[in-house]
């Protein structure tokens, strides 16, 4: 076995494994959301119509920067136009497309999810909700794209949510995060209208962060 097929089976190993942990947190119902990770010139991602909380490596295809399938026996999912432009346009390492319940909430009711605590500035601070277009087009695609900028999330209008980062394990946190601050936004909604941290209060956040050396 060469060393890049190695390099491209744990991918797809840890895909499926993504998915179980995401399955387990509630974020993947189904078969409702996807996964990749990229490897080189290659992204490993679930195919399409695969339960989640089950997929095996098998369930996890190869694409190369085209999206022709150079490994796996099946579909990749529908929304790999949105995971390849992500890879393209951003650089990421990884991509987490979602229908977590908090998160798609939000994104029937906001435009944007305002940065209501500090923690949402690891993705960017306020995230924007793109428009609605159907599931796996070009149109979907290009919105989110737009969405992302600056930021390493965005909400899909009545349909769900999209995370990255520069590898798997970050972008499956920040989907993790994501939908704790939706659910934080909308049980503060039911006792009132949420307070915002304006722009001040957010760069004060940073500034703190910096000089602590939080997080080293």
């Amino acid at each position: 076995m060469t060393t890049a097929s190695s390099a491209l089976d744990e991918a797809r190993r840890s895909v499926a494994r993504a998915c179980h942990g995401l399955a387990g947190e509630g974020l993947l119902i189904g078969s409702a959301g996807n996964v990749s990770v990229r490897v080189g010139e290659h992204v490993a991602v679930t195919a399409t119509g695969v339960v989640l909380g089950r997929a095996t490596a098998d369930d996890v295809v190869v694409v190369d920067s085209g999206g022709t399938v150079v490994a796996g026996d099946r579909a990749p999912t529908s929304e790999l136009e949105l995971h390849l432009g992500i890879y393209r346009r951003y650089g990421a390492g990884a991509v987490v497309h979602t229908h977590a319940p908090q998160a798609t909430a939000v994104s029937c009711a906001l435009d944007e999810l305002p940065c209501v605590h500090y923690q949402q500035l690891a993705l960017g601070g306020a995230i924007r909700v793109a428009p609605f277009a159907v599931f796996g087009s070009t149109e979907l695609a290009t919105a989110t794209l737009d969405a992302l900028e600056g930021k390493a999330a965005a909400l899909l209008a009545n349909h769900g949510a999209v995370t990255h980062g520069p590898a798997l394990e970050a972008a499956v946190d920040n989907a993790l995060l994501l939908e704790w601050a939706c659910g934080l936004y909308v049980r503060a909604a039911t006792l009132g209208a949420p307070r915002v941290l304006d722009r001040g209060q957010q760069d004060a956040v940073v500034a703190a962060a910096v000089r602590r050396g939080y997080g080293r």
